[in-house]
């Protein structure tokens, strides 16, 4: 098999890019996820410390960062008895994945700051990349918690239930959805394209055009991508809505698709949110 001769002739300990290794890694968990062949768990077990998976505690998970999500898988394996003879290397996994979950919660030894509206805050450029992801890998990991009976995440500051996770979770979605000090929703319907459709005008826009006729421009966007999920505000809840303060108001498809799977967790749930009893009938089925 083609893809098993790609991870076969990688060098583990110094020939990967650094920037390469949790792709590796993320790409074994989902493949044995997907395929069940051992192979792909051999691979994530047996590199996890040469490629930094089991040795690397971070409170970031995103599109460029990528091990918190591997963590939580390889946890996930754990936890449903999947792990076979690498339970010692998938413990390690889980571990790093708990450090993400405490530091998110604040209740761990390197918590995730926080707006004085209670956004989590990690940088100015587009930070609800940050808060989008973290809520769904949050999710997750609760809903692994309790399905596999194990509960409560084990923390520093004290034990995280998983109904607190998805509250926190739901207090991040209210945020974004203007649950907030400006009482802003950051997903768009007052977002979009500055320039107008080609259906409307299909006149030529050159490069130069687009900024000297359209960016600039103070009238209202023309064309809206209803539902996506701009960059948001900094770390003091301000936000700037101008076209070229991109690192706030640009939208990207990293901040909408894990808040898909998020909205539908929390959606599916009682009253849209797991509440504490809900929390404990689950751990006893």
């Amino acid at each position: 098999m083609v893809i098993k001769a790609v991870f076969g002739s990688i060098p583990y300990e110094n020939a990967t890019n650094f920037f390469d290794r949790d792709e590796l890694l993320w790409a074994a968990a989902w493949l044995f996820d997907a395929t069940e062949d051992r192979f792909y768990l051999e691979y994530l077990a047996g590199n996890g410390e040469a490629l930094d998976g089991t040795g690397w505690s971070i409170n970031q998970f995103g599109w460029d960062v990528k091990y918190p999500g591997v963590q939580v898988l390889a946890a996930k394996f754990l936890l449903q008895g999947r792990a076979g003879d690498h339970a010692a290397a998938l413990q390690r996994y889980r571990q790093n994945a708990e450090f993400f979950v405490c530091s998110c919660v604040a209740k761990g030894a390197a918590n995730v700051a926080r707006t004085p509206g209670g956004m989590m805050y990690h940088r100015r450029w587009n930070n609800l990349q940050f808060v989008t992801s973290a809520s769904f890998l949050l999710t997750v990991y609760a809903d692994f918690a309790t399905m596999s009976g194990h509960g409560a995440v084990r923390c520093p500051a004290g034990a995280a239930q998983p109904f607190e996770i998805l509250n926190f979770v739901k207090s991040q979605v209210n945020y974004i959805l203007g649950d907030n000090p400006r009482g802003t929703s950051y997903m768009v319907h007052h977002r979009g394209a500055s320039i107008v459709s080609i259906k409307r005008d299909p006149s030529l826009v050159s490069c130069k055009e687009g900024y000297s006729r359209w960016y600039v421009r103070k009238a209202g966007n023309p064309n809206l991508v209803d539902g996506a999920v701009v960059g948001g505000p900094d770390e003091h809840d301000g936000f700037a809505d101008e076209r070229s303060n991109y690192e706030q108001t640009e939208a990207a498809t990293y901040n909408n698709a894990p808040l898909v799977g998020v909205l539908a967790r929390l959606a599916a749930s009682s009253g849209g949110l797991l509440m504490e009893e809900d929390d404990q009938s689950l751990t006893r089925s």
